[in-house]
């Protein structure tokens, strides 16, 4: 009998990592997407000192200055920049914050950011991060009547690990969302 437990628990142990990551990850409340965009960003932009769209998206110092938001909740299968109506739940809290963002402060834009991990080439992991970005915009905007206006999209493919490895790693595998409002013309 002690025998049987010992080997139900290794075998449990050993295949524990595996169930917790087949598990859904929760995404945030809208009341925490809110937040976190409406907060003041970390630097301050004098009205000429406004950039254009491109230029935002090449400049990691204004991108790390603006609130933002990491989304690592939604699933994408791997190589797939589709996302399954099974995560729309998940979208309609980034559309809910939008919506009351929008209300709050006339004419806020967001960039929506989509990264990889760092499994396969550089060039194919680009690709997808845009993909992905555009995906998430469609989305929002076909589904959840998020005006097209407020959304930019840019792909940094495997460019802004937060988990440095060669390997596969969930977590670096995310949507990050901007507002820059405060920082393009």
């Amino acid at each position: 009998m002690n025998r049987r437990f010992f080997l139900t628990g290794v075998a449990m142990a050993i295949a524990a990592p595996g169930l917790a990551m087949a598990q859904e990850r929760p995404g945030p409340s809208s009341g925490e997407i809110m937040r976190r965009l409406d907060a003041a960003p970390r630097r301050r932009v004098r009205p000429e000192e406004r950039v254009t769209i491109q230029e935002f998206r090449r400049r990691p110092d204004l991108r790390r200055s603006a609130p933002s938001i990491d989304i690592q909740a939604i699933n994408f299968e791997f190589g797939s920049a589709e996302i399954p109506r099974s995560e729309f739940r998940k979208l309609r809290e980034i559309a809910n914050a939008f919506d009351q963002l929008s209300r709050r402060r006339r004419g806020a834009r967001f960039l929506i950011e989509g990264h990889t991990d760092a499994v396969g080439s550089r060039e194919s992991n680009q690709i997808l991060s845009e993909r992905r970005a555009e995906s998430l915009k469609r989305v929002l905007v076909r589904e959840f009547r998020v005006p097209a206006r407020m959304l930019e999209t840019v792909g940094y493919g495997e460019d802004f690990l937060l988990i440095e490895t060669p390997n596969e790693d969930w977590r670096n595998r995310r949507v990050t969302i901007r507002r820059i409002d405060e920082f393009v013309r």
